[in-house]
């Protein structure tokens, strides 16, 4: 499947997309059209290699290493591409990476996170591997080698408001999981204990999960605004019916399922002997909740965090409909435009940031099971 999606990737898609000016149609570019012929002979090379390592070679390192050095000729290529085709004072041409590169990119990784997966690497390991890959993107954006890109053309116009919607697409996505955290771990807790309490919350905390997440913005937006009307010290700390109140009880509405649902679950798994046997040697019901049952539910309680994160990471994108911010912004403001770039502006951090969030948290499982 992967020398397939490579095949079809250099030979029958197009590398780029060149367009005269911002809103005009494209015009499609093959790798031999885009780039220079030295350079278009070392990506179709190691494009090949990459795509025999994946059939012929079972060692997980040379399948690794074949993937690694096809995503560094690669990635830096479609950058090139953009110098190479864009006229000599030219600063109206856009040039965006195509289906030859992304399916490309996209096969040169599935054979990267194969070859993880065959080797089985330990938490700090993936970690480890997790830092590499973003210090090799990191360069590749700071050394300007994607700055003709129409994507890094799109940053450089809003690079205040960049940041600006990063910072509040963090906080609804973190802001939203530490209150469902307060909430959702003694939630839990008593729901372990008290059963008759587990069978009226857990029903209802997946009734919420069930409502469409336009539709629960639009629901919260009534009662918020009644709030900041008539309960003026809600309007003063931001409290509104449209923006990042709605959205932000939206995600911690949400959040609340996983995070419940994984602490009863996880203590529920803790075994009876060891809790007989802590009762045994004098503990308070306190001390064997703190020191021998939440310790031992940790992983299934992380499971349920991780879940929740990177759920919020994506749902926050859509709180832009409601004047929440966050990186929707640019994904609606293109979408109006029909500008693709912009997009994928707001499209490309949140998948970043979802990924690198599941692996952190697979990690984090890892070691609480002690796995190193």
């Amino acid at each position: 499947m992967i020398a397939v999606l490579i095949g079809i990737a250099v030979f029958a898609a197009p590398f780029v997309t060149y367009r005269a000016n911002r809103i005009v149609a494209g015009e499609a570019r093959m790798l031999v059209e885009a780039v220079s012929p030295i350079l278009a002979g070392a990506v179709l090379a190691a494009a090949l290699l990459a795509a025999v390592a994946a059939v012929v070679v079972q060692q997980p390192w040379l399948r690794l290493g074949a993937a690694a050095l096809g995503l560094m000729v690669v990635t830096p290529s479609v950058g090139a591409a953009a110098w190479f085709l864009t006229p000599p004072g030219n600063t109206f041409a856009r040039i965006s990476p195509a289906l030859g590169f992304w399916l490309l990119a996209l096969a040169l990784g599935l054979l990267v996170a194969d070859s993880l997966t065959r080797l089985r690497l330990g938490p700090w390991a993936r970690l480890a591997a997790l830092a590499v890959a973003a210090a090799f993107v990191a360069l590749l954006v700071l050394s300007g080698a994607w700055n003709g890109l129409s994507i890094l053309k799109e940053y450089a116009t809003r690079a205040d408001g960049f940041w600006r919607e990063a910072r509040q697409h963090l906080f609804l996505a973190l802001g939203s999981l530490l209150a469902a955290c307060l909430v959702g771990l003694p939630l839990g807790i008593l729901c372990h204990r008290a059963p008759r309490l587990r069978a009226a919350i857990l029903p209802v905390l997946s009734i919420v999960q069930t409502i469409p997440s336009i539709a629960l913005f639009g629901i919260l937006m009534v009662p918020l605004g009644y709030l900041a009307a008539t309960v003026p010290l809600a309007a003063e700390v931001g409290i509104r019916g449209i923006g990042g109140a709605p959205a932000l009880v939206a995600l911690f509405l949400y959040s609340l399922l996983p995070i419940v649902g994984n602490t009863v679950v996880g203590l529920a798994q803790v075994p009876a002997a060891v809790v007989e046997a802590a009762r045994g040697m004098g503990l308070s019901d306190r001390q064997r909740l703190t020191q021998i049952e939440l310790p031992l539910a940790l992983p299934v309680i992380l499971t349920g965090i991780r879940i929740v994160l990177v759920q919020n990471l994506g749902l926050a994108t859509v709180a832009a409909l409601i004047g929440g911010g966050g990186f929707g912004t640019f994904v609606f403001q293109g979408i109006g435009q029909t500008a693709i770039d912009l997009v994928l502006l707001g499209a490309i951090p949140t998948v970043a940031l979802a990924f690198t969030a599941a692996v952190i948290l697979d990690a984090a499982i890892d070691l609480a099971n002690g796995h190193d």
